[in-house]
């Protein structure tokens, strides 16, 4: 049960601190994504640098839904590609 237990953080993404209850095993997760939020964010900051804030954070939220897109279409192809490795293996093997 203490798995279950809630905590409540707070978070800094860029200007704005965001107060949240979470699962206490989690805490370490919603640390680390609000450090590549951070991370992301500054970076395209960097590239422009005319943007607004609002702007800035669609960028990143874009950004990160085309990771996140990429992630679960790999996992998806991954037993295909086990599976043609197999298959890859087993013709390498019938033509010794």
């Amino acid at each position: 049960m203490s798995e279950l237990r809630k905590q409540h953080i707070t978070l800094q993404l860029d200007s704005h601190h965001i107060s949240i209850n979470v699962l206490a095993h989690q805490e370490h997760l919603y640390r680390d994504a609000a450090k590549i939020l951070n991370e992301k964010y500054r970076h395209y900051q960097k590239k422009m640098q005319t943007s607004s804030a609002e702007q800035l954070w669609v960028y990143v939220a874009l950004d990160m839904a085309v990771n996140l897109c990429a992630e679960t279409h790999a996992q998806r192809l991954q037993p295909i590609d086990e599976k043609v490795q197999e298959l890859n293996k087993i013709i390498l093997q019938q033509l010794k």
